[in-house]
């Protein structure tokens, strides 16, 4: 899946459009598009993958393994902001190494206390695609007072269908002297990896 930021997204009532791209019996592209009343702000494209039944039969060796530190082991985090409104005072952040004070890379576990529809539940799927969009803050190199690291896009990857409703990302920001930057993640769940994730970074002073 691969998200565009086209504009700030208000917060406003907001209009959602999905469609089936082109369609496919084993592979989709599907395309939504988020709206507010001076036009699109965000862009998200995605290929859904038939599954193989019955599943293959693959060589364990070559299968995704590994696990990292469980949320229930990791130091809770506060987001570096002063505003009392926005999309951080709704996730829940736990640091099993770095934190959102000492700049590098982190590993961190990420779970959404609240629903992204009111009168709805996130699905493990929704989880992820949030908590990737973090990959760039957590694993933030540069002084949050005197720099702006923004994302303006976000591909996620996924090998398997995420569970649970944490996510975590061992996560690590590449900065460059012209100001663009790279900010990838590895994806886990409680069980093990699920996928990766890269933000595209406009790197710049504040002010």
């Amino acid at each position: 899946m691969a998200v565009e930021i086209l504009g700030p997204v208000p917060l406003a009532p907001l209009t959602v459009r999905a469609e089936v791209v082109r369609s496919g019996r084993s592979v989709e592209l599907i395309e939504a598009t988020l709206s507010a009343e001076r036009g699109p702000v965000m862009r998200a494209v995605a290929w859904r993958l038939k599954l193989s039944e019955p599943p293959l039969d693959l060589p364990p060796e070559f299968l995704p393994s590994g696990t990292r530190p469980l949320p229930a082991d990791a130091q809770p985090g506060t987001f570096p902001s002063n505003q009392r409104v926005g999309f951080h005072t709704g996730i829940e952040y736990r640091f099993s190494t770095g934190s959102f004070a000492a700049p590098g890379p982190a590993v961190c576990w990420i779970k959404l206390k609240y629903p992204i529809v009111a009168g709805t539940t996130p699905s493990p799927l929704e989880r992820a695609l949030a908590a990737a969009d973090s990959g760039n803050g957590v694993s933030a190199v540069l002084d949050w007072s005197k720099y702006l690291f923004i994302n303006t896009d976000l591909t996620v990857t996924l090998h398997r269908q995420p569970v649970g409703e944490w996510v975590c990302l061992d996560a690590v920001t590449h900065p460059q002297p012209h100001g663009i930057g790279l900010a990838e993640s590895a994806l886990f769940d409680e069980t093990g990896p699920i996928g990766r994730s890269t933000q595209t970074l406009l790197i710049a002073p504040r002010g």
